[in-house]
């Protein structure tokens, strides 16, 4: 729950970022501050060193999480994508990971399970509705490519990551993955952005509750559940991202929070509590 509501903050930190910044020079300097803090930790505290051969899954499953996943969200609220559209397409992630972690890693669930995750995504889809209710005009085609990448690099980054990173070290292997995704993005910002940042209190408000809240707590927290729970289930606590978004647009921005969107939350609370529920094995004879 606390990676929820930390996670839930990212739509908020990308509006205001955009405005004093180019997206993508925004998460190049937020990952490479990351990466920095987090390798100067690692040396101190003495973390486990990764291994070669992780070093390589841990910069190609950061590259899906944090490059293209972070990368399509910022420029598609920076072309003018609503939060509600946003929120509506990132609610998709949960599902696809779900259906390829089905086939492509044989991780299976029960059929309460499954339930779990149509109910969470109905959930998104009624608060979505709730909160676009007033309409969405003038979404560039770009937005929407952008936003489905996106939804497509977190889902292959978690595949990545479930699959080849259960034993990364922590501190370490998230170094690797920033540094690698920092680099390909200060690459994009060089050629589509020529390093657009302008230093305001906003601006630098928003970089520092990225890095240490986003980048370092949410995104280790997200790790770790990955080396401890099945894809499907960490994905679905996605489905509460959309509801709690809506709840600190209504706080912030004076957005309406209507009755559906409460009962979306509501869905979407009970749709995850089941998808993390453990099976229970029987009685062997």
């Amino acid at each position: 729950m606390v990676f929820v509501l930390l996670w839930s903050t990212g739509f908020v930190v990308a509006r205001y970022g955009t405005d004093d910044a180019g997206p993508l020079t925004f998460l190049a300097i937020r990952l490479s501050i990351a990466a920095v803090v987090l390798m100067i930790y690692a040396w101190v505290t003495r973390a486990p060193a990764i291994q070669r051969p992780a070093v390589k899954w841990a910069a190609i499953s950061g590259l899906g999480m944090h490059a293209v996943y972070l990368g399509g969200v910022f420029l598609a609220i920076s072309w003018g994508m609503p939060s509600g559209v946003g929120a509506l397409i990132a609610g998709l992630h949960p599902v696809i990971t779900t259906v390829s972690a089905r086939f492509l890693l044989h991780e299976r669930l029960a059929p309460w399970q499954w339930f779990g995750v149509a109910l969470g995504f109905s959930g998104v889809v009624v608060v979505v509705v709730d909160h676009m209710r007033g309409g969405a005009d003038d979404i560039s085609t770009g937005a929407l490519i952008a936003a489905g990448v996106s939804v497509m690099g977190m889902v292959f980054g978690t595949l990545v990551q479930r699959r080849h990173g259960t034993g990364m070290p922590l501190l370490r292997g998230t170094v690797v993955q920033y540094t690698a995704s920092a680099a390909v993005l200060f690459v994009g910002a060089v050629v589509h952005e020529r390093l657009d940042f302008t230093v305001t209190a906003r601006s630098m408000f928003a970089l520092a509750w990225a890095v240490v809240v986003l980048s370092i707590a949410a995104v280790l927290i997200m790790l770790w559940l990955l080396q401890h729970h099945a894809a499907a289930k960490v994905s679905s606590l996605f489905f509460l991202t959309p509801a709690l978004s809506t709840i600190e647009g209504a706080i912030l921005f004076d957005e309406t929070l209507g009755a559906l969107a409460v009962v979306g939350l509501v869905a979407a609370l009970v749709g995850v509590s089941l998808t993390l529920r453990t099976p229970t094995v029987p009685p062997s004879d």
